[in-house]
C-alpha cells in the first residue's frame, strides 16, 4: 500500500514531463504567411479568386511559392510573397500575371499569418519567420540541450543530496518555469526560461526512475519502471487534447503547466528512499521510513537497521582502514562509471544504447509525417502506440529477462531500418507500418533501458548512471529535429534520401548496441547492488564470486535479510 501511494503520486508528475517535451510540437507552429502592406485593402487576387480580405485567401493556399495580388484604397498594387514583397509600377487593371516593372521591398511592415488552425503561436508573436526562421527552429533543439543539461546536475546531486530534494526542487521547477514561459516578453526570454523548464524536467524525470525503482520489489520492479514512460506517453496524448482545445500559445501552455499543480502541492509528503538513507549511514532516518512503512502495510513485525547493518565497531574501523578511510567519505562522479574494465565497458555499452534508442525514436517519429490527416490525431496515437509497447516490453522482460529482450528488439530495429530503405515509395501502407513496426521495437529498447540502467549500478552511483545515460539520450534528441532542417540547408539531398540516410545510421548503431549487449550481466530477479564490488562481480560465474568474496572478518560480511517485510536485498558493509 505505501508502495503503490508513493508510485502512483511519482509518475503522476511524469504526465508533466510528457507535456513540456512535446509542447513546441503546436505552440512552435509555423502557419501560412505573406508580407504585410502599408495601407488598407481594397480587393485581394489569388489566381482565378478574388476576396475583399486576405482571410478569405488561406483555404485556397496550397504551397508557399504562391503569392497573393492586393490593391490598396489608394490605387497601388502590390504582389505579396512571404518574404518579400512586390510593387507593380502600371497600376491600371487587376490581374494576376503581371510582366511589367516591379520595384522589390522587404517585409518592412511585418506579416499576415493564417489564423484559422492557431490564433497566436511564438513564430506569430516574435516574426520567426524568413531571415529569423532560424531561430524557431532552434525551439526544440535548444530545450533539449536543457535536457541533455538536467540530466547531468539533477543526477549527480540526488546522489550526493538524495532523492526526496531533488524531487521537491524539480516539482516546483516545472510549476513555476511551465507558468514563466506563457509570460515570456521576448524570443530570449523564452528560450532561457524554457532551457530551466528542460532542465528541471529531465532532472524529474531521471530522478523519479531511480526513486520508484528504489522502493519498487523485485518483483513489481519491471511493471513499477517501465510504466513511468506510460504515463510519459499519456503526457503526449494531452498535449494533442490541449493543442486541439486552445490554439492561443500562451494559454495552451499556462493549461498545459497547470497539469504539475496536484503533485506540487503533495511533493513534500514523498519520503527519503530507505537505501539512500542506508548507503549515508543515516540509521535513523532509514529506521523512521521503515517504520512508516510497516504501518502503512500493517507489517506487525518491521526490520530494524541494526538487524541490517550489524557490524561490531572494531569490524567498522578495520573495514575503512582497509579502504585507507575513504570508503565512506568518498563522493563519487563520473569517473566512477569507469572504475574498472568490467564498468567501463558497461558504462560505453549503456552510454550506446541510450543514444541510439534516443535517435532512433526521433527518426521514426520523423518519418511518421507521412501519414497526414489531422495532426493532432496523429500526435495522440503517436503517444497512445507506445502503451502496448511497454506493456510487451514488461512481460518478456519478466519471462525472458533484460538482456534478452533487449537483443532482439535492438537487431529487429536495425532489420526494419534496412527493409524501408527497399520498400517503393508508391507502397505508402507499407511503409508506413514498417515505420510504425521499427518504432515499435527501438520503443521497447528505449523503455527497457532506463530499467536495466537502474539495475546494472549500484545505489552510490545509480542517479548518476540514469543521468549520464540520459545524458546521451538527450545528445540524439539535440541531434534528431537538425535532420528535419537538413533539407533547406543542404538542398542537394532531397528529403527521402535524408531519411534514408538516417535510418541507415540508426540500423548500424541498433545493430552494433544489440551485439555489444550480449556482453552485459542479466539483473533479472536480482537484489539491487550498493558498492562498485558488488555491481562488478554481478554476472560472474559462481566460482569467480566465491574466490573474489572477502572473508567475513575482514568487515565486509554480506547479509541477506528480509527488507520491507517483502523483499530480500544484500546489504555490504
Amino acid at each position: 500500500r505505501f508502495q503503490a501511494c508513493v508510485y502512483f503520486a511519482s509518475v503522476f508528475q511524469a504526465m508533466s514531463c510528457g507535456i513540456h517535451y512535446l509542447a513546441s510540437v503546436f505552440m512552435a507552429v509555423t502557419p501560412n504567411f505573406v508580407c504585410g502592406f502599408p495601407g488598407n485593402v481594397s480587393s485581394v487576387l489569388f489566381h482565378n479568386s478574388s476576396a475583399s480580405s486576405i482571410e478569405d485567401i488561406w483555404t485556397l493556399w496550397t504551397s508557399t511559392e504562391n503569392y497573393i495580388v492586393v490593391q490598396l484604397e489608394n490605387g497601388e498594387i502590390w504582389e505579396l510573397d512571404q518574404c518579400s514583397r512586390s510593387k507593380r509600377e502600371v497600376s491600371l487593371d487587376l490581374a494576376y500575371e503581371y510582366e511589367g516593372n516591379k520595384s522589390v521591398f522587404p517585409c518592412s511592415d511585418g506579416f499576415l499569418y493564417d489564423d484559422t488552425k492557431w490564433k497566436s503561436t511564438v513564430v506569430t508573436q516574435w516574426d520567426l519567420v524568413c531571415d529569423r526562421e532560424w531561430l524557431a527552429k532552434l525551439i526544440q533543439p535548444t530545450f533539449m540541450l536543457g535536457v541533455l543539461v538536467g540530466a547531468v546536475i539533477f543526477g549527480d546531486i540526488a546522489d550526493r543530496l538524495g532523492r526526496q530534494r531533488v524531487i521537491w526542487f524539480t516539482s516546483a521547477g516545472q510549476f513555476v518555469f511551465g507558468i514563466a514561459v506563457a509570460f515570456t516578453f521576448d524570443y530570449y526570454s523564452f528560450v532561457i526560461v524554457r532551457f530551466l523548464l528542460a532542465m528541471v524536467s529531465s532532472g524529474y524525470l531521471v530522478v523519479a526512475f531511480v526513486y520508484v525503482t528504489e522502493f519498487s520489489g523485485i518483483k513489481a520492479r519491471t511493471w513499477a519502471s517501465m510504466h513511468v514512460h506510460a504515463f510519459f506517453a499519456m503526457g503526449i496524448m494531452i498535449v494533442a487534447l490541449v493543442g486541439f482545445l486552445v490554439r492561443t500559445w500562451w494559454v495552451y501552455q499556462i493549461f498545459l503547466s497547470i497539469a504539475t499543480l496536484p503533485f506540487v502541492l503533495c511533493c513534500w509528503m514523498l519520503p527519503e528512499t530507505p537505501f539512500w538513507l542506508l548507503s549515508e549511514e543515516r540509521y535513523e532516518d532509514a529506521q523512521k521510513v521503515i517504520d512508516t512503512m510497516a504501518r502503512w502495510n500493517k507489517v506487525s513485525t518491521p526490520c530494524k537497521v541494526s538487524e541490517l547493518c550489524s557490524v561490531q565497531q572494531d569490524d567498522l574501523a578495520s573495514g575503512r582502514a582497509g579502504d585507507n578511510d575513504t570508503s565512506s567519505a568518498k563522493k563519487h562522479n563520473i569517473l566512477d562509471l569507469f572504475c574498472n574494465w568490467q564498468i567501463a565497458r558497461r558504462t560505453i555499452t549503456v552510454w550506446l544504447i541510450w543514444f541510439t534508442g534516443s535517435l532512433g525514436y526521433y527518426v521514426f517519429s520523423l518519418s511518421s509525417v507521412s501519414l497526414g490527416g489531422n495532426e493532432y490525431l496523429n500526435l495522440f496515437l503517436i503517444g497512445a502506440v507506445e502503451l502496448p509497447c511497454y506493456i510487451i516490453a514488461c512481460l518478456a522482460m519478466d519471462k525472458l529477462g533484460r538482456r534478452n529482450t533487449l537483443i532482439p528488439f535492438l537487431i529487429l530495429s536495425a532489420l526494419i531500418c534496412v527493409l524501408i530503405m527497399f520498400i517503393p515509395q508508391d507502397y505508402n501502407i507499407l511503409i508506413i507500418l514498417a515505420n510504425m513496426a521499427g518504432k515499435f521495437s527501438i520503443g521497447v529498447a528505449f523503455g527497457l533501458i532506463y530499467l536495466y540502467t537502474a539495475e546494472l549500478y549500484p545505489t552510490i552511483v545509480r542517479s548518476l548512471a540514469v543521468g549520464s545515460g540520459s545524458m546521451m539520450c538527450r545528445v540524439g534528441s539535440v541531434v534528431a529535429p537538425f535532420c528535419v532542417y537538413l533539407r533547406s540547408v543542404w538542398i542537394f539531398m532531397p528529403l527521402v534520401a535524408t531519411v534514408y540516410f538516417f535510418q541507415l545510421l540508426v540500423g548500424i548503431m541498433a545493430l552494433l548496441s544489440g551485439i555489444l549487449t550480449t556482453m552485459l550481466p542479466e539483473t533479472l530477479g536480482k537484489p539491487l547492488t550498493n558498492t562498485l564490488v558488488e555491481a562488478t562481480e554481478m554476472g560472474r560465474n559462481k566460482k569467480s564470486c566465491s574466490e573474489k568474496t572477502p572473508p567475513a572478518h575482514s568487515g565486509a560480511a554480506l547479509e541477506k535479510i528480509e527488507m520491507f517485510g517483502q523483499e530480500r536485498v544484500v546489504i555490504d558493509k
